[in-house]
């Protein structure tokens, strides 16, 4: 028997793991008045930013619709332990060759086993449910595979989607779901949520403070930041106090030899990004806004070619950071 490889996903702050979430009230409230008044749609569309925690109310759901006639703890032992007889997760799998890695997409015989699933009795005979994690990553197949389980659900079928850009799924199946848009979360919120990770080693509460500032109100985007070199050279840029040629060199410097990964550019290059939308929005429809924004598709253009390619990342980010500078000293 192959032995299965270790899951990056597979963290003590996984979503399951859940026990406490915050600035979800309005949501939860929602779905258990929906749940209590036996109308309960069969398929939620969990849609917003990726990192906000739509797997983990997903998740926190499930928990709820599965407990239902049935012991609060032990739900949730099972559902932590992977071990629920009536929740299926699809998601991405390995790929066969060796060293095995998570696969890009979610493949049509995955979504296949998760439609045998609702086919088979309810191990409790109650509620069957279903979490797919994510929607944006089924490929075509799997999608059209999982339309016609949404179409005739079996009865007591819930089937919750997240998903992170609606406009990547197919139109059919967003219209056949009960859309539950959610926003980012308030500095506050989103710095209690890492607080109450069970992260080792444990963060300075400064670095979270930070971390979370910088996320825009994601934990799980937080998360990557934490100690990330290119998190640290964003915030090295944003305090600037002379933005001149000698100083985008310096933010570029650290970006120059081996030590650079290309996470730590990804990173940083995802922050300076969101900034510079974020400028160009300021500017409320001038003409500068659009150069801004030319210069924003531009850059994402070339941050990808430079991952593509592993190309220079330090001369990548001081040509990236001396263009914007240049527009906003125009503007």
């Amino acid at each position: 028997m192959a032995e299965q490889p270790e899951d990056p996903r597979e963290v003590s702050w996984h979503p399951r793991l859940a026990t406490v979430i915050l600035g979800r009230t309005e949501a939860e409230q929602r779905f258990k008045e929906t749940f209590a008044s036996g109308n309960l749609h069969h398929a939620w569309l969990m849609t917003g930013p990726s990192g906000i925690g739509k797997a983990t109310l997903a998740y926190r759901f499930a928990q709820y619709v599965l407990s239902a006639g049935a012991s609060l703890d032990q739900t949730q032992r099972w559902i932590a332990s992977r071990a629920h007889p009536d929740l299926c997760v699809l998601e991405r799998g390995f790929t066969d060759g060796k060293p095995q890695k998570l696969r890009t997409e979610i493949s049509v015989d995955q979504a296949r086993e998760f439609i045998r699933f609702f086919n088979r009795t309810s191990g409790s005979g109650g509620w069957r449910v279903g979490l797919v994690d994510c929607a944006d990553d089924l490929n075509v197949e799997a999608a059209n595979a999982l339309l016609k389980l949404v179409e005739e659900p079996p009865v007591k079928t819930l089937i919750l989607l997240v998903c992170h850009t609606p406009g990547r799924i197919l139109r059919t199946l967003r219209s056949r779901c009960m859309r539950l848009p959610l926003g980012v979360l308030s500095l506050s919120d989103c710095t209690a949520v890492l607080q109450a990770l069970p992260l080792e080693p444990r963060a300075a509460k400064a670095a979270l403070a930070q971390a979370a500032a910088l996320s825009g109100g994601r934990p799980g985007h937080a998360l990557q930041l934490l100690n990330n070199d290119g998190a640290k050279a964003f915030d090295a840029y944003m305090k600037l106090k002379r933005r001149d040629a000698g100083a985008l060199v310096g933010i570029g410097q650290r970006f120059s030899g081996r030590a650079a990964g290309i996470q730590d550019y990804e990173v940083f290059m995802s922050l300076l990004l969101d900034w510079l939308a974020g400028q160009a929005a300021s500017l409320h429809g001038e003409g500068r806004a659009k150069e801004l924004a030319q210069i924003y598709a531009k850059l994402m253009q070339e941050a990808a070619i430079v991952n593509g390619y592993n190309l220079d990342r330090r001369s990548a980010v001081i040509q990236a950071l001396t263009r914007i500078e240049d527009a906003l000293k125009a503007a």
